[in-house]
C-alpha cells in the first residue's frame, strides 16, 4: 500500500467501440485492484462507439496509472483527473486518437498549471510570436480540447459510478 494520502478522480471514457469495452473496465479493474462494472451508453457524438465515467478513490498518483493502462487501446477517447491532495498536485491526462496522451498539472479548481522552469523553457527555445503561441496552445492541451469537447458534451447528464481501491 502506497505512503502518499487518498485522493479521488474521474475516468471519463469518452467513445469506446463495444468490443473494447470489457477490456477498458478490466485495465481499471487491474488498476484499482477491484472489479469495476461501468454503465456504457451510447455516445451520440459518435454512432457505434460507447461512452462510460466513474469516479475513483485511491492513493496519489492512480490517475498516471489508470492512463498508462487506458492508453493501450488507441482507439477509444478518454480523460482521467486527480484531484489535489496533500503535498501532491492535481493532474489531468487526456488521450484522442491521433494526438496521443496528453498529461499536465491542475490547481484546486481544475485550471491547467504551467510552471515556472515550463514557461522559461518555453521562452528559451522558441522567440517568434507564432511560435510561442503554438507551443503555450501544447502546454494547455488546445488541441486534445479541440478533439475532445465534442464528446464531452455528448456525456452531460450521464450516470457516474464511483469505485474505490482496494486494500
Amino acid at each position: 500500500m502506497s505512503t502518499r494520502g487518498s485522493t479521488r478522480g474521474v475516468v471519463y471514457v469518452h467513445s469506446s467501440p463495444s468490443a473494447v469495452c470489457p477490456h477498458v473496465e478490466w485495465a481499471i479493474s487491474g488498476t484499482l485492484g477491484a472489479r469495476v462494472d461501468l454503465k456504457w451508453t451510447a455516445q451520440p457524438a459518435s454512432p457505434g462507439q460507447l461512452r462510460a465515467e466513474c469516479g475513483w478513490r485511491a492513493p496519489a498518483g492512480t490517475g498516471a496509472k489508470l492512463a498508462s493502462a487506458l492508453k493501450a487501446w488507441p482507439m477509444i477517447r478518454f480523460e482521467v483527473t486527480e484531484e489535489p491532495s496533500a503535498g501532491v498536485d492535481g493532474e489531468r491526462y487526456c488521450f484522442a486518437p491521433g494526438l496521443g496522451l496528453w498529461h499536465g498539472r491542475t490547481s484546486a479548481n481544475g485550471d491547467i498549471v504551467v510552471g515556472e522552469d515550463q514557461l522559461r523553457a518555453l521562452v528559451a527555445m522558441t522567440r517568434g510570436g507564432e511560435s510561442l503561441a503554438h507551443k503555450l496552445d501544447e502546454l494547455l492541451a488546445a488541441s486534445w480540447d479541440e478533439a475532445l469537447e465534442p464528446f464531452r458534451h455528448a456525456g452531460d447528464g450521464a450516470p457516474v459510478t464511483w469505485l474505490h481501491q482496494v486494500g
